[in-house]
């Protein structure tokens, strides 16, 4: 997923070279569903992103680092983007 402008202190100043070790780690599939980076499904180009599995920018472990595709990406994140929502109507 791209960075929020918001969000962009909250990453490393390495964010790059995490990423592309992450890339390398999972040898270019999403960790998922294992699909390659770069190719197409259903008509669409994927391009795989760094998901937080614990949705904290600032913790870059390997360990909370995974390669997904936009599909897996998305469905991890929704229950907490859900939450998220539901905690903003609140305030």
């Amino acid at each position: 997923m791209p960075i929020k402008k918001e969000n962009i202190n909250r990453y490393p100043k390495n964010w790059k070279d995490i990423r592309v070790s992450i890339l390398e780690r999972a040898n270019n599939k999403c960790e998922f569903c294992g699909i390659d980076n770069h190719t197409y499904r259903d008509g669409k180009y994927i391009v795989l992103t760094i998901a937080h599995l614990d949705h904290t920018p600032e913790n870059c472990s390997p360990e909370n680092l995974r390669a997904l595709c936009q599909r897996c990406h998305n469905r991890y994140d929704a229950k907490h983007r859900a939450e998220t929502r539901r905690n903003n109507k609140n305030i």
